[in-house]
């Protein structure tokens, strides 16, 4: 056929008004691309010119070239060290542009890969690291009555092991959130999930208070770096019909390790006898075993992880074309194997890379000493992070990151205060009953009387005990007020909130008993004698009301199934913004009930409203933050916005539990106008679920 007859077929994906040429949506293939395939079976697929059945080959003359095909092949044949000399605007400029045009590629190219067993098998993996997250939440809540006991804990101490896990999960979201975007988002994945596990293994068998803590904010850190980069690794392999559905389906796996947690506590803390000791300095009690167990979900996800690939989003974000197109076919094939159609062919050839503007300079081996090697490197990509960190404060994304920055603040402020306070205001009510029920005995005289056995909330006043013997006993909330103890005997004596106030203690013998010497408040001790005291903290009582704490962080996690439900239905459908501000307003109405929650049954029930309602702004959050952002900056946003969502925390820890006891309209008042001013601002961000992943 003549040239004039044959019509020009261009493998070039040219981006034309948002759309890109070579698209062919009837049979839902791409067709070629920029660049020749290095296969010679790939070169006959992708043929030029038309035969008289129209049908493709190569080899056919096609005509006077389009001059606009002319400049674009010049232009692909000019030196690159042209790029030294041209202004780094004008190199940003073009990045963007080849961004615009790799987002809506990208976007075509996941939608032929489709969506199968590839995104679920990924969807478990990364469940078990969120799943990790959650589970490290609960830990130190449910390990402190124990540990308290076990490692002599004051009331401050237990404050800073509750706060330092978040202050651990802060300072890792931030770091390796920013470290995501430069080193990748499989890599510091396991990094940090090693981190995690390693530490969490590693604090179950220490038994100084300071190595735990320490134990504990490491791993806190590492855990806390794995949320960011789990949102933005999963997001960067799902289509834009799929990304808001199924990135909520993914939060549900912080509820499963909030419920995993809860159960496990349950089933392993209360059984003291589970564990062993070498002497009296090395103990290994239940609750040991518990924080062992806790560390199994993140183990099993990074075991998983290591055959998973790296983001091929973010291989074409970093120039590395080929691995991104293998990670890519195999995506498509896994898929289509398993929809029963492997003839199927990957037809993308080239993929559109954006062009390279970041100065990192390889040392080379015999270029100084290893560790001014290494100083180079880590310095470099710091000032690369922290450039990111700038980045997501420029003009075009300071509004955005502010007005996030304040949601998930007041999110993070309402919701990790109340989490506190409703366990909190539950022991307090207990506590009330308990205390109303204590036994007063007055004047009493005992003498040459053996106690063997546990008594337990009562007060004893201005009683006299006479060559009695205390032997092999316990006292639990027992106090002794202006009491005469004279010739008496205690021996293998343990204690629990008791003490002796105003009383008067004469040749009396203590052997073997945990009643130390902040035990007795303002008494006189006249000729006796304290031998061979208990050392350490000796957990001899077990809280009635154990279960019950574990029951109510068991259905409070369990009471957000139907809202995460519900929101993965209706994310894509409603949107983003009105999710979060529809479920941050129900949230505050529900803050206001709480002033009628005088019983036990009634904050649980409650709660249970609170955490059911707020859960979809959690999770339209993390849909928002992962899609307001490019793919270079993601990580690094999202790990700053967490960061910021654990100082909120801490902050609502601290503010919430002081007011326990005391007053709850202060709490509840803090927390409903927390979320209605952040409410109201989420309205005022863009909306995204129509939005290609930049």
């Amino acid at each position: 056929q003549g040239g004039r007859e044959t019509n020009q077929v261009s493998d070039d994906y040219r981006y034309q008004d948002g759309n890109y040429e070579g698209y062919a949506p009837n049979d839902g293939y791409y067709r070629g691309g920029d660049e020749p395939t290095q296969e010679e079976d790939a070169q006959s697929d992708v043929t030029e010119g038309h035969d008289e059945d129209d049908e493709v080959y190569e080899g056919e003359y096609q005509g006077i070239p389009h001059p606009d095909d002319i400049k674009e092949k010049q232009k692909k044949r000019a030196p690159a060290v042209a790029d030294e000399y041209r202004d780094r605007a004008d190199l940003m400029a073009e990045r963007m542009e080849d961004e615009e045009q790799l987002a809506h590629q990208y976007e075509n190219i996941i939608e032929e890969c489709g969506h199968g067993r590839f995104q679920w098998t990924l969807f478990f993996v990364l469940g078990l690291a969120l799943m990790a997250d959650g589970v490290e939440v609960f830990v130190v809540g449910f390990v402190l009555p124990s540990a308290e006991k076990d490692m002599c804990l004051s009331s401050s101490n237990k404050g800073m092991l509750g706060l330092i896990v978040y202050l651990g999960m802060m300072v890792g979201a931030v770091m390796l959130g920013g470290l995501a975007d430069k080193m990748g988002r499989k890599k510091c994945l396991i990094i940090s999930l090693a981190i995690n596990a390693a530490f969490a293994f590693l604090s179950s068998f220490v038994q100084g208070y300071g190595f735990f803590l320490f134990c504990r904010l490491i791993s806190g850190l590492g855990i806390g770096g794995s949320l960011p980069i789990v949102f933005a690794y999963f997001s960067e392999f799902l289509s834009r019909e799929k990304r808001g559905e199924h990135l909520s389906w993914l939060c549900m796996f912080w509820m499963i390790g909030g419920i995993f947690a809860s159960a496990m506590a349950w089933s392993i803390i209360p059984h003291y006898g589970w564990g062993f000791s070498m002497g009296t300095n090395y103990q290994f009690h239940s609750w040991r075993v518990f924080v062992l167990v806790c560390s199994l979900p993140c183990i099993a996800s990074l075991v998983a992880l290591k055959f998973m690939p790296e983001s091929p989003r973010f291989l074409l974000e970093t120039g590395k074309h080929d691995e991104a197109w293998m990670i890519l076919k195999q995506v498509h094939d896994t898929n289509m194997r398993a929809k029963g159609e492997p003839e199927r062919v990957f037809t993308v050839s080239y993929i559109k890379t954006p062009k390279q503007v970041d100065e990192f300079i390889e040392i080379q081996s015999s270029t100084g000493t290893w560790y001014q090697r290494w100083l180079v490197r880590i310095t470099t990509t710091l000032k690369q992070v922290w450039d990111n960190v700038l980045y997501c404060l420029t003009a075009q994304y300071r509004m955005n990151t502010l007005m996030l920055a304040v949601v998930w603040f007041t999110m993070a402020l309402s919701y990790y205060g109340l989490i506190v306070w409703f366990p909190d205001m539950i022991r307090y009510l207990q506590e009330e009953e308990y205390e109303s029920q204590v036994k007063i005995f007055e004047e009493e005289e005992v003498s040459h009387f053996t106690f063997n056995f546990t008594l337990e909330n009562q007060i004893h006043r201005n009683g006299e005990y006479r060559n009695d013997k205390f032997i092999g006993m316990k006292l639990k909330e027992v106090r002794f007020e202006d009491s005469l103890f004279e010739d008496c005997y205690f021996e293998d004596v343990t204690s629990s909130e008791t003490f002796f106030e105003n009383c008067t203690i004469i040749s009396t013998v203590f052997y073997n008993t945990d009643l130390y010497e902040h035990k007795f408040i303002n008494c006189r001790l006249i000729n006796s004698t304290f031998m061979k005291e208990k050392e350490g903290c000796h957990l001899d009582f077990e809280e009635d009301n154990d279960f019950l704490i574990y029951l109510v962080s068991f259905l409070g996690s369990l009471s957000v199934l139907p809202g995460n439900i519900i929101s993965a239905l209706l994310m894509d459908k409603i949107g983003r913004i009105k999710m979060i501000g529809g479920s941050m307003l129900i949230s505050a109405v529900c803050c206001f009930f709480l002033f009628f929650g005088n019983s036990e049954s009634a904050m649980i029930g409650w709660q249970c409203l609170f955490c059911g309602a707020s859960i979809a702004a959690w999770n339209a959050l993390d849909v928002i933050t992962v899609e307001l952002y490019p793919t270079d900056k993601r990580a690094t946003a999202f790990g700053i916005l967490n960061g910021l969502c654990k100082f909120g925390a801490i902050l609502g820890n601290s503010i919430f539990a002081s007011f326990v006891g005391i007053t709850k309209v202060v709490p509840i008042l803090l927390a409903s106008s927390a979320l209605v001013g952040g409410g109201l601002l989420a309205l005022r961000l863009p909306e995204t679920r129509e939005q290609v992943l930049m």
